[in-house]
């Protein structure tokens, strides 16, 4: 799988609203009411993540979650990352 340009990234972040570019990642953070809603949105990203079999960067602090994706095989961000960042947004719903 090859990676996308920084043009083409920001053109799919268009879709993807709180997704940044950050490097060679995409990633985003997230603020539920508690941590107990944050860990459970931690267990739905896993059940995405297992089933791609791509795996993103997780973070928690309390209430906030923050989610990178990269291709590390590629070297960089690639569609594999775009789907699963629209899998994690549906999952945040």
């Amino acid at each position: 799988m090859s990676i996308l340009d920084e043009s083409t990234i920001n053109d799919a972040l268009t879709d993807l609203p709180g997704w940044q570019l950050d490097g060679e990642r995409i990633a985003r953070e997230y603020r539920f009411d508690g941590f107990r809603e944050a860990i459970a949105f931690i267990n739905r990203i896993a059940d995405a993540a297992d089933a791609a079999d791509h795996h993103p960067e997780l973070t928690n602090v309390y209430s906030t979650v923050t989610v990178a994706l990269t291709t590390h095989d590629a070297g960089g961000v690639t569609d594999k990352d775009l789907e699963l960042a629209r899998e994690i947004e549906a999952a945040a719903r």
